[in-house]
């Protein structure tokens, strides 16, 4: 029944390709289906098993409340409902063959010359698969569900995210057009808050958002998202972050946004703030807000930037850190920053807002800097 769906999906369409329609088209046709429910039915699993990530794991993805589903090598299959990932039931064969289909939906290859693949399937969920040897287990496969709108400041109250007062202050910075980086591991919800964040730009600004592929989902009537290409089975065709940043500085950007700064293209992103482009967004990886100066330093280097010159323009460029942790399943803002120099040429991230023993943002050392820039209607 698989095969006679799928070739008969492919032959009619146009260009060999299998598509929704050719799937609906050739269930509707095929033999021995009876009644509505039974051809509802099949048609889910057939999209599921040629557009989507097949019958066991689709309809984990298209539950709203997951957010990761990873797949290991020996089939267990493993989901992130918000509070850590737990094992779903069974195991899940033909995991290789699996990855490979999904990686080549998202126009990646996999295969032995190229084991490791990232892309985007058509949904919008984000995938990196790993063949053997590179893990010893076997095929594993990532997935990462993509938020389909912006969750509003309330929400993320309401979720325990946010407390009263770091709500007031992501909404006050957005205002005054600071720019700000948004750091936190893996999880945190990085994403999630500037697209939140990027919801209250007044409609009339223009903002472009540049990412490996896009996830940012603000709701606002002007967002335009910019995704790297990779290179093609010759090597040929990249299109890099850099490359972006570079070309929606041509755009007449109101706002710049960088999905996640995570190479050479802190160079670009710093320069882009120092030049009047006020306003913008940046995610960066980092276990505190301590820890981005040291961070910022690594990537600039990569870019063969030296810790000076990253100093000077990130003290320049950067009006405040924004920071967020993970524990025990709940999302939250910990800590807001600002940069201050530290010797001739170096500079370290000094706490404005941290969280008290109560849970509360409290004032910090950084405070008075902090509330200038809140307070400067004029930026």
């Amino acid at each position: 029944m698989r095969e006679s769906l799928l070739n008969g999906a492919a032959s009619r369409s146009s260009n060999g390709l299998v598509g929704p329609s050719e799937v609906s088209r050739a269930v509707r046709r095929s033999a021995g289906v009876r009644g509505d429910k039974d051809l509802l039915s099949l048609e889910r699993t057939a999209r599921a098993e040629f557009l989507g990530a097949g019958p066991v794991l689709q309809p984990l993805l298209d539950d709203p409340q997951v957010s990761d589903v990873v797949v290991n090598g020996d089939g267990s299959v493993w989901v992130d409902r918000g509070s850590g990932l737990r094992a779903v039931p069974g195991r899940l064969r033909a995991v290789r063959e699996l990855a490979t289909r999904l990686a080549a939906a998202s126009g990646q290859r996999l295969d032995d010359a190229a084991p490791v693949a990232e892309g985007r399937l058509p949904d919008g969920t984000r995938l990196h698969a790993l063949l053997p040897p590179l893990c010893a287990e076997g095929a594993v496969l990532s997935l990462r569900t993509m938020r389909t709108r912006a969750f509003g400041l309330d929400e993320l109250r309401a979720s325990g995210m946010l407390d009263d007062r770091s709500a007031q202050v992501l909404e006050r910075l957005v205002q005054v057009r600071a720019n700000v980086l948004v750091s936190g591991a893996t999880g945190t919800g990085k994403t999630t808050l500037v697209a939140s964040a990027l919801s209250l730009v007044p409609p009339g600004e223009r903002i472009i958002c540049i990412e490996e592929a896009a996830e940012l989902a603000p709701d606002h009537p002007h967002v335009l998202h910019l995704q790297v290409r990779r290179p093609n089975v010759q090597g040929a065709g990249e299109i890099t972050l850099p490359d972006l940043v570079r070309t929606a500085m041509r755009m007449r950007p109101d706002r710049l946004v960088l999905g996640e700064c995570r190479g050479a293209e802190v160079r670009e992103v710093l320069g882009a703030l120092n030049t009047g482009h006020d306003g913008g967004w940046a995610t960066v990886h980092a276990n505190a807000a301590r820890d981005v100066p040291a961070r910022l330093v690594a990537l600039g280097a990569l870019a063969g930037m030296s810790p000076a010159t990253v100093a000077v323009q990130a003290r320049s460029a950067v009006h405040a850190v924004v920071h967020l942790v993970r524990r025990e399943g709940r999302r939250r803002l910990t800590e807001v920053a600002v940069l201050r120099a530290e010797g001739a040429e170096g500079f370290r991230a000094a706490l404005a807002l941290r969280c008290d023993r109560r849970g509360e943002l409290a004032e910090a050392e950084a405070w008075p800097e902090l509330a200038r820039t809140l307070d400067d209607a004029g930026r």
